[in-house]
């Protein structure tokens, strides 16, 4: 653990060195490519290579594990930064965990199957499936009594656990109407149990929804005392694990805090999202903000990361190369249109730049002056005439749609590595507080892109 944690050191000062000579690209924004010029701030070996490059040459950036370049020759300095990133990111690798069909028999069964799967998306399904055979491996390897799962929404994975695995669930969320959904919703899987033999309908556990709003203020002893009550126990002799899916930007550190604090916690399976939610060094006091938590990243002044680096980590990047392989050009081009829009914008109404426009969805062939007119609708842009759109810059700006989904993509290359620093920050964390700590590529990331759940416990 000790050569891990060392080597988890020198991965973040490479990788944070790396972001710093970056800044200007991370922190940019597509839609002043053309107002600033972004093209321009490429090294020139860059623009030279890529300017007449085909979109579907780029997923060669894109995968770190591809060894068939498509270009004769790419920039070297781009070159080195992909293997740098393939040594420095997590690893997205095969997964590891066995479907959930291992543990539990009980889901064979094509009506119990389906019972589970009613109303919940691929996306969900999937995640499910999978972080609950995490967590019933967890289970069998840490004797708990029962598992807290914060931000459980209406209960599809609680009712996995439950109902199918008979693990014992407390949910917690904060959102009143989701627990009244969640709980109408546990009486018709109840139902279930017509199907059963009389043996395994014993072993269904009904999930428990509790109404909690967890803050970084939130002390432990009164949350605690919550799920005691919440689950009518007598006394504080028992053990738990919690599971966060997807624990959208802050609460993913609260969780992590209320794991360390709370001594009947066990384990932690913890998968995060919205980075670009979390309080940053310079929006919070050290005691809530939810990067940097380590001791050792909060030591370095370069561990500050933007809002748009953040964000740019949570796209979804394996989409994206599927796009591009895809010769779906009129899709790609929708960045273009936005740039060449805000050009427009910032001629005629300066004040309104970085306005929040209409989202406009991908359609085949449409025309710029439509996309602009639906785009800003509600707004005194859409007084500007059909005459000031089209111009002779604005067509310019139109054909170099190839530019913009070069920088796009290359603002996506370096996603990988700052998710990579946001989890590796908290793993230093939990170690440095005593934990056996691991991190899974878990999900299948063309299905879900934050794929990754961090696994921990107590020594």
């Amino acid at each position: 653990m000790r050569e891990f944690y060392e080597n988890l050191h020198k991965k973040l000062l490479k990788s944070l060195k790396i972001v710093r000579s970056y800044d200007w690209l991370l922190d940019s924004y597509v839609l002043d490519f053309y107002v600033k010029d972004h093209w321009s701030k490429f090294p020139g070996s860059w623009q030279q290579v890529l300017e007449n490059i085909m979109p579907e040459d780029l997923c060669y950036i894109l995968d770190f594990n591809s060894d068939m370049a498509t270009l004769q020759t790419w920039p070297l300095s781009l070159l080195t930064l992909r293997v740098l990133f393939k040594e420095l990111c997590i690893k997205c690798g095969e997964n590891e965990i066995q479907s959930i069909d291992h543990f539990s028999p009980l889901l064979q069964h094509p009506k119990l199957r389906k019972a589970f799967a009613k109303g919940v998306k691929r996306k969900k399904r999937h995640e499910l499936e999978f972080m609950a055979s995490t967590c019933v491996e967890m289970c069998q390897n840490v004797a708990v009594d029962f598992i807290v799962d914060f931000g459980a929404g209406i209960g599809h994975l609680a009712r996995v656990l439950g109902f199918a695995c008979g693990i014992k669930v407390c949910c917690i969320e904060m959102q009143d109407q989701l627990n009244e959904q969640a709980e109408e919703i546990d009486k018709m899987m109840a139902l279930i149990n017509k199907y059963l033999p009389p043996k395994q309908a014993k072993t269904c556990r009904t999930p428990t929804h509790v109404n909690l709003c967890i803050t970084p203020t939130t002390a432990p002893e009164a949350f605690l005392q919550i799920i005691q009550k919440s689950l009518k126990l007598k006394n504080d002799d028992y053990k738990f694990g919690i599971v966060g899916l997807h624990s959208c930007g802050d609460l993913a550190a609260i969780v992590i805090q209320m794991f360390l604090h709370c001594k009947q916690a066990k384990f932690i399976n913890l998968v995060g999202c919205c980075y670009m939610k979390l309080s940053a060094k310079t929006t919070a006091n050290k005691a809530d903000q939810g990067y940097p938590l380590s001791q050792y990243l909060s030591q370095h002044s370069s561990s500050f990361l933007s809002y748009e680096a953040r964000e740019i980590s949570c796209h979804a990047i394996e989409m994206y190369k599927q796009r591009l392989a895809g010769n779906n050009y009129d899709y790609l081009k929708i960045h273009s249109f936005r740039a060449a829009a805000e050009r427009i914008i910032a001629k005629h109404y300066p004040e309104l730049r970085h306005s929040g426009l209409k989202s406009i969805k991908h359609c085949e062939n449409i025309q710029f002056e439509e996309y602009f007119y639906r785009a800003v609708t509600g707004l005194p842009l859409a007084t500007i005439p059909a005459e000031n759109l089209l111009t002779a810059i604005t067509q310019r700006d139109l054909s170099r749609w190839r530019q913009i989904v070069i920088y796009y993509t290359l603002r996506l290359f370096f996603g990988p590595l700052i998710e990579s620093i946001i989890l590796y920050d908290r793993i230093l964390f939990l170690i440095e507080n005593g934990c056996i700590v691991d991190i899974k590529a878990v999900f299948e990331a063309t299905i879900s892109p934050r794929n990754h759940i961090i696994i921990a416990g107590k020594r």
